[in-house]
């Protein structure tokens, strides 16, 4: 892919318009914001052909960070260069970051109102099957990716041993997830440069990130930083990243106040990344969401920004594609192992009713995710309005 031209298929205004609609309406994570990016990019304006936005979303997905939000910023700078990636990027995450900000400050304070507080714990309670779902719509598809490597059984097995080390690393020691992905995909990478010519692969650096210490917004923004530049999924993959960082280590949140959170990325507009807004607010007020959202979406603007002419090569490069077929599975078991997280968070006897009911919705009758959620929340106000009990 090469960088455009000058004369550029559209205007500033234009891109401002566009990528703000979408992250408005923006509803239901990844996959939604990938039919509205195609269907504005390569279906109603042509800006690009259906090879090159294919293509894109496939070198967004080698990528560490949110896919979704790296494919916005690509398609801005593809019509309008640097500059318009930088305003299609932030009209793409800004409208969903205002209002998970806002809700933040309702459901995560010290006090909420008795309707919130149930709202809150119905959806919460849900946000494990969501997970699930989000884990098994990603697993058939690595798995044929596995299975059409040679020799077969032992790509297989190498899968399955990314897959279950991701899953348990999620659920047992979160703050580290990022090391397991990171050694998951160098595994794999190390094992097919046997067969390599060492000419043959590129090379890719290492990552060596600083670690933040001192104070509440030097701790936010390291966990910020894990979850933008660190973590290969994106989505349910950050859960494991923040939750024992966010409710055990640093005691910011309770484990109900973190599903809230959660839920809440699921249920606005945008990015699911934006959950770790909600994080920093809970440390740090407006000053830690707005820390957190800079810190975790900066790194996808200088993925695209310093690297989007190169897409085509990333796409093409075999050690980028050894790295993700070992970081993958990890990324996909992290979810499930998330799942299993999420649910030792509930605390009450009717949140496991509801999160069968939202396992139901999503698995088997196929339900939206946002559905899913406000149908969880209305259970927990009607529970909470009758008196019932609500976590603590």
């Amino acid at each position: 892919m090469r960088a455009p031209s000058e004369a550029w298929p559209t205007s500033l205004g234009t891109v401002l318009r566009e990528w703000g609609r979408i992250g408005i309406t923006g509803f239901g994570g990844p996959p939604a914001h990938i039919a509205l990016l195609r269907r504005l990019c390569v279906d109603d304006r042509g800006w690009l052909d259906a090879t090159e936005f294919e293509d894109a979303i496939a070198a967004c997905n080698l990528l560490p960070g949110p896919a979704s939000t790296e494919l916005a910023i690509f398609c801005a700078w593809r019509v309008r260069g640097r500059l318009g990636a930088v305003i299609g990027g932030l009209a793409f995450i800004v409208p969903g970051l205002i209002i998970i900000l806002v809700l933040s400050a309702l459901f995560l304070a010290g006090k909420p109102p008795l309707w919130v507080r149930g709202a809150g714990a119905g959806a919460g309670a849900a946000v494990a099957a969501v997970a699930v779902q989000a884990g098994w719509t990603l697993l058939t598809p690595s798995w044929k990716r596995a299975s059409a490597r040679e020799p077969v059984r032992v790509s297989r097995l190498r899968w399955a041993l990314y897959l279950l080390a991701g899953g348990a690393a999620s659920a047992t020691i979160g703050p580290w997830l990022v090391l397991v992905l990171l050694g998951c995909g160098a595994v794999e990478l190390g094992l097919r440069r046997l067969s390599w010519r060492p000419s043959a692969v590129p090379g890719m650096a290492p990552l060596f990130p600083a670690v933040l210490s001192g104070g509440v917004l030097a701790s936010v923004a390291w966990v910020a930083f894990k979850v933008g530049a660190l973590s290969f999924g994106g989505g349910f993959v950050i859960i494991p990243l923040m939750q024992a960082d966010a409710v055990s280590h640093y005691h910011w949140m309770t484990g109900a106040q973190f599903l809230n959170a959660v839920a809440l990325g699921q249920i606005t507009p945008g990015p699911v990344v934006q959950t770790v807004s909600a994080v920093g607010y809970a440390a740090a007020g407006l000053p830690g969401g707005l820390l957190a959202a800079v810190v975790a979406f900066s790194p996808s603007f200088a993925f695209v920004l310093g690297g989007g002419r190169y897409f085509g090569r990333l796409r093409e490069s075999r050690a980028a594609q050894a790295f993700l077929d070992g970081a993958g599975p990890a990324a996909i078991g992290a979810i499930f192992g998330a799942a299993i997280m999420l649910t030792r968070a509930l605390s009450e006897g009717w949140q496991f009713a509801v999160l069968a009911g939202a396992a139901v919705l999503l698995l088997v009758l196929r339900r939206g995710v946002v559905l899913t959620l406000l149908s969880a929340a209305a259970v927990g106000l009607v529970i909470a309005l009758a008196g019932g009990p609500l976590p603590g």
